[in-house]
């Protein structure tokens, strides 16, 4: 588990640094930065997956796919519910939309655990139980103070929970499966890449990003890599829980970029922020009871 929370913190730190990294990319706008964010992520997922040996898993779910056809069309659609999250993730920043989605990511620990708890009938610990629900104290003083949710909001909320679930109920939770919801994202890459503002061919006006989107593939694959490393390791709930921690980051980013928190919403993040000191205790409290056993 404490190799689980390792790759989930760190996920949650590239997305973040992706968060902000695609404000560097101007003029490309938020399809064509999700366009090249594709392409490049798959040929490192696939460098990756292949230079560790675990092919198999692609040629497995590729197998799968050609005795049970209907495979296929549950690939398409974890696809696309990742596909929407991937250009959301880049077109928010860019249209004063962070702080939205960043209450989305804060909502999704709370609809993962739900989801945890009445699809698979997971179990909290005790400082898991009380992380929750100071993060609930959080999640309910926003929904006071704005009223509503935004779509953006929504879109991340639920649409990850459906994702992962559909992925779990295919049998492709893991790499090969991330593996395939790239490929068939491909087409919708190239097409936002050719048909942007920008394209291929005026992309030499602007010579800097020749080295700018090269970067942005690199750490989009190794946070999506770790995401869903994270996502095979630990119980679903747990793995919700620490998905808190790319709320807070992608908070920071956010004032970076000039959106302000208002004063009633710093009742929103204390407690939320609470609770991701108590999911390290958690995770501390286990390495160290593990490092006594094997003694």
């Amino acid at each position: 588990m404490s190799k689980g929370i390792t790759f989930s913190v760190t996920s949650s730190v590239l997305f973040a640094v992706l968060y902000f990294y695609s404000t560097l990319l101007t003029p490309l706008n938020g399809e064509e930065i999700f366009g090249w964010r594709t392409l490049l992520t798959f040929p490192f997922l696939t460098l990756f997956i292949w230079s560790r040996r675990q092919q198999g898993l692609v040629l497995n779910l590729l197998h799968r796919m050609r005795q049970n056809p209907t495979l296929i069309i549950g690939a398409l659609a974890t696809s696309a519910f990742l596909g929407v999250q991937l250009w959301l993730f880049m077109w928010a920043p860019l249209h004063g939309r962070a702080l939205n989605v960043s209450l989305g990511y804060f909502l999704l620990p709370l609809t993962m655990l739900m989801t945890g708890r009445i699809i698979y009938k997971e179990r909290l610990s005790r400082l898991q139980n009380l992380a929750a629900m100071c993060a609930a104290v959080g999640v309910a003083n926003e929904l006071l103070n704005v009223g509503s949710l935004s779509w953006e909001t929504m879109v991340v909320a639920l649409g990850y929970p459906v994702y992962f679930v559909l992925r779990r109920r295919l049998g492709s939770n893991n790499i090969g499966g991330l593996w395939f919801d790239m490929i068939f994202l491909l087409p919708a890459g190239l097409w936002f890449v050719y048909a942007g503002d920008v394209g291929i061919a005026s992309l030499s006006d602007y010579p800097r990003l020749y080295a700018l989107i090269p970067i942005l593939g690199v750490i989009s694959a190794f946070a999506l890599l770790f995401y869903m490393i994270a996502s095979q390791t630990l119980s679903l709930s747990l793995f919700g829980l620490l998905g808190y921690v790319e709320p807070v980051l992608l908070v920071v980013v956010a004032l970076l970029l000039g959106e302000t928190i208002d004063g009633p919403q710093w009742l929103t993040y204390i407690p939320i922020w609470i609770a991701v000191l108590l999911l390290i205790v958690e995770g501390v409290k286990n390495v160290y009871t593990r490092h006594n056993l094997k003694i």
